[in-house]
């Protein structure tokens, strides 16, 4: 199946739209979200964006449950009507888009989570592009670094395709949902409207509009 930029993601549905649409492959942008995001918020309007540390801006409408326990650490962008809920790690390197929601001991590192996506309860994501209402279930995380630390290589039917990155998380595409306790291994994706049975570990591609089963079977949706 087709992996690049275009055909897992809506790009109406982020403030990274121009940026990832230099790239062909999702990873390849890994490298440069840092940047891009310290060079996005100098732009953000100060009646919109609050500033409270060096290259960290949260949209005044933000939902904190409790602040005292977050840590967010830049650079960062937190965008409009999203819910941070108690004790949220965000490491730096987050472009968090409108209506996230990012749940309780949900760490991020490295990341774009495109609107109305959620990680509401200990997930970790780290090193990976989450589409349009992208749903990570209770526990699943992204796994970025291989047990060897050799680079990433992104497993797609019968090729091989080399990213030159030691970490690579998952690439999921727009309205994805991935299952409880699931393991999504370095360099997996996710094709769009995919889902994940609970408990799953994952590895290479899904295709879009399929269901993975946690016996590593995947169906079209419409069976």
């Amino acid at each position: 199946m087709s992996i690049e930029i275009k055909d897992l993601y809506d790009l109406n549905h982020t403030k990274a739209a121009e940026y990832l649409s230099q790239f062909q492959y999702p990873w390849e942008a890994l490298a440069g979200i840092s940047a891009f995001i310290i060079e996005l918020g100098k732009t953000l309007s100060e009646e919109e964006y609050d500033n409270p540390s060096e290259n960290v801006w949260i949209a005044k409408d933000v939902v904190f449950y409790n602040r005292v326990t977050n840590y967010i650490k830049g650079p960062a962008i937190i965008g409009h009507g999203t819910e941070i809920r108690p004790s949220a790690f965000i490491r730096g390197s987050v472009l968090v888009g409108d209506n996230c929601v990012i749940g309780n001991s949900t760490e991020l590192k490295n990341v774009i989570l495109f609107d109305n996506v959620q990680v509401p309860h200990f997930n970790y994501v780290g090193d990976s592009i989450l589409g349009y209402k992208a749903h990570m279930g209770a526990g699943s995380i992204t796994s970025n670094v291989k047990s060897d630390k050799l680079n990433v290589v992104v497993k797609n039917g019968e090729a091989f395709i080399e990213t030159g990155r030691k970490k690579v998380g998952a690439m999921l595409g727009d309205r994805v949902e991935v299952g409880c306790n699931s393991v999504l291994n370095p360099g997996t994706i996710i094709g769009r409207d995919s889902n994940i049975y609970p408990t799953s570990c994952v590895r290479g591609v899904v295709p879009e509009y399929s269901i993975r089963k946690d016996n590593g079977v995947i169906i079209p949706k419409n069976q």
